[in-house]
């Protein structure tokens, strides 16, 4: 019996093109292993994870390479067997020095697992996914042990098959390809925090999916409205579960908590199979890349080999993204290795890139209109590039989510995303000065 339930409505954000046509059919698959790999050590929310290795150490698939450094951290994990020949502080493409580990691939493969988990009990499922070194792979990065001991009582696990960023098509090709195991991750997420309800909320443009896991017992499917940001926390859970999460409370404030789809699927693999987080599954598309895929590569594979791997790039490529379009960070250069967080790599000639120059401010609103989180990003734009950061916090800086939407209907072209997420950072800059 197919278990549909309905989806709760909000009003604002946008309809974008979605352009998953280019990956949407195609399978995932594994790339050539990279000769080298550049594991860097902050791959998540929090402190960097303190690396454990020294140069000259053998290493296998599954090896600890970095400790997490704190409660909110991470462990990182070798995703090739080698040698270590370098730990290093590197600038990767968004011009951010990051310590890296540099393993020279041997080509064996030779892989260590954890032992089984006797009795999975709750606090035993937490244990391994904090072990594992799983953070919220739809973007966040947040570490998901920390995430599964909320400090309120949870009762629903709300899970994000949204995916609305354009182009991104590997979460669901993992529901297409890999459903139970899905399935399970998602079961054992919610054994870890005692929560009796499933809900999973995929968008309409993917039928098949949503045929799919409806046909699965113990969890509801939501079909969402096509709609950018659907997959924002705040607003998925409003339209799955209508509740309403308050302005700087968190999920777990009303009840629930949510995962990516990708996390949920890792949670069953570190618990079910004993393997640490080495390997993310991402969308290499756009028009400037000769054969668009959805690919399965190692931690700390270089762009470079990516890029290679799909036919490499076009002629005319103007603009490299990691991510997707709206909430992906443009690349400065492809010296850039692949980390947990990545879900999508896009290379994008001038058709679909604007290359406009930004103008003056018209005041047509159209950004506050739009603002899911019914926000003015004009003025908090306004008082960011007059370094007045009080009265941009004032207007709701802190509470934006940087999905891009007032950029994509700015008419004047005004990087608001970027000043607000500047705005953002000198905020907590002078709240730490502060302390």
């Amino acid at each position: 019996m197919i278990k549909l339930k309905k989806a709760k409505f909000f009003p604002y954000g946008v309809h974008i093109p979605d352009n998953k046509t280019l990956t949407s059919d195609l399978k995932i698959v594994d790339i050539t292993p990279p000769g080298k790999v550049y594991i860097s050590m902050s791959q998540h929310i929090g402190a960097p994870a303190t690396p454990v290795v020294n140069v000259g150490d053998k290493v296998k698939v599954g090896t600890l390479i970095g400790s997490a450094n704190g409660a909110v951290s991470a462990n990182v994990y070798s995703s090739v067997s080698g040698e270590v020949i370098g730990i290093e502080s590197l600038t990767n493409g968004l011009n951010q020095k990051q310590t890296h580990v540099i393993i020279q691939n041997d080509f064996l493969g030779e892989t260590v697992t954890f032992d089984d988990i006797e009795n999975v009990t709750p606090s035993a499922i937490v244990e391994r996914v904090r072990l594992s070194g799983i953070v919220g792979l739809g973007g966040a990065g947040f570490p998901t042990a920390v995430k599964l001991s909320p400090a309120l009582p949870v009762d629903t696990i709300v899970i994000n098959g949204a995916e609305c960023e354009p182009y991104l098509t590997c979460d669901y090709r993992l529901m297409m390809e890999h459903p139970q195991e899905v399935l399970e991750g998602v079961k054992l997420i919610a054994s870890a925090v005692g929560a009796k309800n499933i809900v999973i909320g995929i968008e309409k443009n993917k039928p098949e999916a949503i045929k799919l896991f409806s046909q699965f017992d113990g969890i509801s499917v939501v079909p969402l409205k096509k709609q950018y940001p659907m997959g924002s926390e705040k607003h998925l859970i409003y339209c799955t579960t209508g509740r309403k999460v308050p302005l700087g409370k968190m999920p777990f404030d009303v009840g629930v908590i949510v995962s990516n789809v990708k996390t949920a699927l890792e949670c069953y693999r570190a618990v079910k199979l004993n393997l640490p987080l080495t390997h993310i599954v991402m969308t290499v598309s756009g028009d400037g890349i000769e054969n668009p895929k959805n690919v399965r590569v190692p931690l700390g594979t270089p762009l470079s080999d990516i890029i290679s791997f799909c036919g490499g790039a076009k002629d005319g490529v103007e603009k490299i993204i990691a991510g997707g379009p709206m909430m992906g960070k443009a690349l400065t250069s492809i010296n850039h290795y692949t980390r947990k967080t990545d879900s999508g790599l896009l290379l994008l000639g001038k058709k679909s890139t604007s290359l406009d120059y930004p103008t003056n401010c018209i005041n047509c609103a159209r950004c506050a209109y739009n603002c899911p989180m019914r926000l003015m990003p004009m003025y908090i734009e306004l008082y960011a590039n007059a370094k007045d950061y009080e009265k941009a916090e004032k207007y709701g800086a802190m509470s934006c989510i940087e999905c891009g939407t007032c950029a994509y209907n700015c008419p004047a072209k005004r990087p608001l995303v970027q000043s607000i997420s500047l705005a953002k950072a000198k905020i907590k800059e002078m709240k730490n000065a502060r302390k």
